[in-house]
């Protein structure tokens, strides 16, 4: 079965001489950038990437030695290293919007007292870049910076493959026949089909809690210039603050903060 964060490039690298062992590095590079404050055990990371505990182990040490990966001394759970830090620092103007959604993040927070957060796409998932608490003392910590989830799944992606391209879609589906299996029957093909166009008939996306059972979320897609749905504005919270009572007015403030930033980023964006 293929794992949830393998990418694109990680699948079709094995043909080349020395890609299979940059494509588990890269694996675990990704994983070990999910796994939060606390780092991971260095079982669970080869659990989840498919390898033996003793290839993670020796993976993990080679790239602690780059300064890629550091290790907890007193957990011994694997965390992201400094080189990580540089070379995002470094990446950061070309692809990090956060400087320009900030604000907008900030704003929705505010005015649903609900948490906010700012999902990009990268390749067939989405990855949590900003996070901003609402002032609502119960909260869902489902989702925070650096959390990744393929594409259909959590709230934001499912905004995202809303608005692909139709064969685009069907292609994602294709792909990853393993999204029922691995995230529960209400994630196979035809039921994610229908959540899909529920979506693009609404304008944003719910997630009934679906992932974690009282941990709702919805989400709108933010477009680039070309009108390529790159991005996704999400909140999340307990089940009874997302009710039908409330929900429409929480979509329709989620819309127009998307809509803001889409609009921010094609101007800021065009040639």
């Amino acid at each position: 079965m293929e794992h949830p964060t393998d990418s694109p490039a990680s699948r079709r690298g094995t043909a080349v001489p020395g890609a299979q062992a940059i494509a588990r590095a890269a694996r675990l590079l990704r994983l070990v950038s999910a796994a939060g404050p606390g780092g991971r055990a260095v079982s669970d990371l080869a659990r989840e990437a498919d390898l033996s505990r003793s290839t993670a182990h020796r993976l993990l040490t080679a790239l602690r030695a780059e300064g890629l990966v550091d290790q907890d001394e007193r957990t011994a759970h694997w965390l992201p290293g400094p080189e990580l830090f540089l070379m995002g620092s470094a990446a950061a103007p070309r692809y990090d919007i956060s400087g320009i959604a900030g604000d907008i993040v900030r704003s929705l927070a505010v005015t649903t007292e609900e948490s906010a957060f700012l999902s990009v796409r990268r390749g067939d998932e989405t990855v949590c870049v900003l996070r901003e608490e609402g002032a609502f003392p119960i909260r869902s910590f489902v989702l925070s910076e650096g959390v990744r989830f393929p594409l259909g799944v959590a709230s934001a992606g499912l905004a995202i493959l809303s608005f692909v391209p139709p064969d685009e879609a069907e292609g994602y589906l294709a792909r990853h026949p393993e999204l029922g299996q691995t995230w529960g029957a209400s994630h196979d093909a035809e039921r994610l089909r229908a959540r899909l166009a529920e979506t693009r008939d609404r304008g944003y996306a719910v997630n009934p809690g679906l992932v974690v059972e009282g941990s709702w979320g919805i989400a709108a897609a933010v477009f680039d210039p070309l009108g390529r749905p790159e991005w996704a504005l999400s909140l999340t919270g307990v089940e009874f603050r997302f009710g039908p009572d409330r929900l429409p007015a929480l979509g329709r403030s989620l819309l127009a903060h998307a809509h803001q930033l889409t609009t921010r980023l094609q101007s800021m964006r065009r040639p």
